[in-house]
């Protein structure tokens, strides 16, 4: 339910930015909020996770993000909804989200248990996919045209049921107490970057962000002036990678039962590299659908797999600091692959960007298999 809630939030309020101000800048700075937290808050949130209880986090995160998308629908219904209240409720929005999704991620664990985590993590990404990536983006567009400020309502009811359901999740984890803030989350950082096998999951995570992100962000200029496509059937594109997604989190737990978790992430690394080049190289629609749905069964298979094997590498005390040092790394960089796509684009192609990041992304596979395999 909350992840609905943040597919309608992640569709409506850049779109509501945009056509209530007309300003790239107004637009710019509410795109900086939405992610900010995850360089500004997400380390500290992970080591006061690590010290509260779980589910308490996400009930207290749900019940706040569900009051300021409250407070914001009013704000859209009554025109009082200035740029420097949607960058502020942007941030507070997502530096709730970086709370709940640590939280999230010890709660998965403590209920799982070691044995079922392929197939827990499995089912999260599933529902993820399916309330990020489809429904809350359907249901924001539905509602959008017909009264913006209901889209941000059905945000916060979404978020008041989240934790309604959150509440009833059993308190499996007991509530960890500590002084030294900085000390833990440092302690997080080193052991993360120490770690043999989480250190090649951060080396790949890292450069597969930069690179999704320069693709990500030409993806509606090369559906326009490559594809051909009309503006309002750019979204089929992502419909199609939700649609690979789906497949990825259902076949990762079974190729990794019978291969390997490390030989098959080295694959969907080497699939999403392929992916990536195959929708530069060949303008063609068809082809473009198909390097979609690669890149959904790509992504969605190596979430499921790199998830995995974190948390089954990091204590339970540290799950919460490893937790948010690996969503900053994730996070963090993506602006540096946005920065350099369009420069990268300008000087050559729209589909240089994507045969570009796609080799990096093929060439990390190579380099990273070994150690991947080796766990």
């Amino acid at each position: 339910m909350s992840l609905v809630g943040d597919g309608v939030r992640l569709v409506a309020l850049p779109l509501f930015t945009a056509a209530s101000t007309r300003s790239p800048l107004a637009v710019s700075a509410v795109a900086v909020a939405l992610t900010l937290p995850w360089l500004l808050v997400a380390l500290p949130a992970g080591a006061l996770v690590d010290r509260w209880r779980p589910r308490t986090v996400v009930v207290v995160a749900h019940w706040l993000r569900a009051g300021v998308t409250g407070t914001l629908a009013f704000a859209v219904h009554t025109g009082h909804a200035t740029v420097v209240a949607l960058c502020a409720t942007a941030f507070v929005l997502t530096s709730a989200e970086t709370f709940a999704d640590s939280a999230s991620q010890v709660l998965l664990v403590e209920l799982a248990g070691p044995g079922e985590l392929e197939a827990a993590n499995g089912r999260f990404v599933t529902v993820e996919t399916i309330g990020m990536d489809l429904a809350g983006p359907l249901a924001a567009a539905a509602l959008f045209w017909w009264a913006p400020a209901a889209c941000f309502a059905l945000d916060a009811v979404s978020f008041v049921v989240a934790a309604v359901l959150a509440s009833r999740v059993p308190d499996v984890a007991p509530e960890r107490s500590g002084s030294d803030l900085r000390g833990q989350l440092a302690e997080g950082a080193r052991f993360l970057v120490r770690t043999p096998g989480l250190r090649s999951l951060v080396v790949a995570v890292a450069i597969t962000a930069v690179c999704a992100a320069a693709i990500n962000a030409m993806l509606a200029l090369y559906s326009i002036q490559v594809l051909g496509l009309a503006e309002p059937v750019v979204p089929l594109l992502v419909v199609c990678m939700a649609a690979g997604a789906l497949l990825g989190a259902w076949a990762s737990p079974r190729l990794a039962a019978r291969w390997g978790s490390g030989r098959v992430m080295a694959c969907f690394l080497a699939l999403l590299g392929a992916g990536f080049a195959l929708f530069g190289l060949t303008p063609w629609l068809t082809v473009a659908l198909l390097a979609c749905v690669l890149f959904g069964v790509a992504s969605a298979g190596w979430n499921v797999l790199s998830a995995t094997r974190r948390q089954r590498l990091t204590p339970g005390p540290m799950m919460g600091r490893v937790t948010s040092a690996y969503r900053v790394l994730a996070w963090g960089l993506s602006p540096l692959g946005a920065g350099l796509a369009g420069p990268l684009a300008n000087a050559t192609s729209l589909g240089t960007v994507y045969v570009v990041a796609g080799s990096i992304v093929g060439l990390t596979a190579i380099l990273l298999a070994r150690p991947l395999v080796r766990g």
